[in-house]
C-alpha cells in the first residue's frame, strides 16, 4: 500500500510531468486556451498512458532489450490511432478543434518516458496505476492552466462545452462588455501562467520542507535535553 501511495503522490505532485519534469509542453501550451480543450486532450492522454503502461508491462518479458524503443512506440502509436478514430467518430467537432494534437500524443515525452522508466520494469497493477496517476497529474495542470487562461482572456468558463454536450453552454462569468485580455489566450500567456504555477508549486514544496525540518528539530531537542540532564 505504501508503494501505491508513493506512485499516486509522485504522479500527481512530486514528479508531476509538467510542474516538476517540464515534459509535454508543446500540447500543453498550444491547446490550453480553454478549459474544455485542455481537459479533453488531457483525458485522451490519460487513456493512452494507462493502456500503454498496461500493455508494455504485460509484454515486457517478451520484448528484446535491443528493440524496446521501437516496440514501445509501435504500441503507443496503435493506441493513439484508436483514440484518434474514436474522437473523430463520437466527438467530431471537438476532434476538428484539437486537430493534430491527438496524433501528436505519440511523440509526447510523458508517455514514452513512463513506459521506459516504469512500465518496462514493474508489474501490471503498479504500471497501470502509474500511467493513470501521471495522466491525472497532466490533466489537473493543463485543466487549471486552461481555466485560468479562458477566464482571464475571455471572461468565460467551459467555452466549447457544446461540442461534448450539445445542450450545455459556456458560462459568462465577467460582463459581456469585458474586452478580454488577448495575451492570456496566446502562447506567451500560457508561458506566463505556467511560470506562476511552477513558482507556486516550488513555494509550497519549500514551505513543506521547512515545516518538516522544524518538526525534526523539535523532535531532537527533547532527546538532547534528556541526554544532557543524565550527563
Amino acid at each position: 500500500m505504501n508503494a501505491y501511495k508513493e506512485i499516486i503522490l509522485n504522479g500527481t505532485w512530486k514528479q508531476n510531468s509538467i510542474l516538476a519534469q517540464l515534459l509535454g509542453l508543446c500540447p500543453l501550451l498550444a491547446i490550453s486556451a480553454t478549459f474544455v480543450n485542455a481537459v479533453s486532450l488531457g483525458l485522451a492522454t490519460i487513456l493512452v498512458m494507462l493502456l500503454a503502461n498496461l500493455v508494455i508491462s504485460g509484454l515486457r518479458t517478451f520484448i528484446p532489450y535491443e528493440i524496446r524503443i521501437p516496440a514501445f512506440v509501435l504500441v503507443i502509436a496503435s493506441l493513439v490511432t484508436v483514440v484518434d478514430l474514436a474522437f473523430n467518430a463520437f466527438l467530431h467537432d471537438l476532434y476538428l478543434v484539437l486537430g493534430i494534437f491527438i496524433p501528436l500524443i505519440v511523440t509526447n515525452c510523458i508517455v514514452l518516458a513512463r513506459v521506459e522508466a516504469f512500465a518496462a520494469k514493474n508489474g501490471l497493477a503498479a504500471s497501470t496505476l502509474d500511467g493513470a496517476m501521471m495522466g491525472v497529474g497532466f490533466v489537473w495542470v493543463i485543466g487549471l492552466l486552461g481555466l485560468i487562461r479562458e477566464f482571464v482572456g475571455q471572461g468565460t468558463l467551459f467555452s466549447g462545452i457544446e461540442m461534448i454536450f450539445p445542450r450545455a453552454h459556456a458560462i459568462q462569468v465577467l460582463p459581456e462588455s469585458y474586452p478580454g485580455f488577448l495575451i492570456a489566450i496566446l502562447p506567451p500567456g500560457a508561458f506566463l501562467v505556467l511560470g506562476f504555477m511552477i513558482a507556486g508549486r516550488n513555494w509550497l514544496d519549500a514551505r513543506a520542507n521547512e515545516r518538516q525540518r522544524q518538526w525534526l528539530l523539535e523532535q531532537r531537542m527533547p532527546r538532547a535535553n534528556t541526554a544532557s540532564e543524565r550527563g
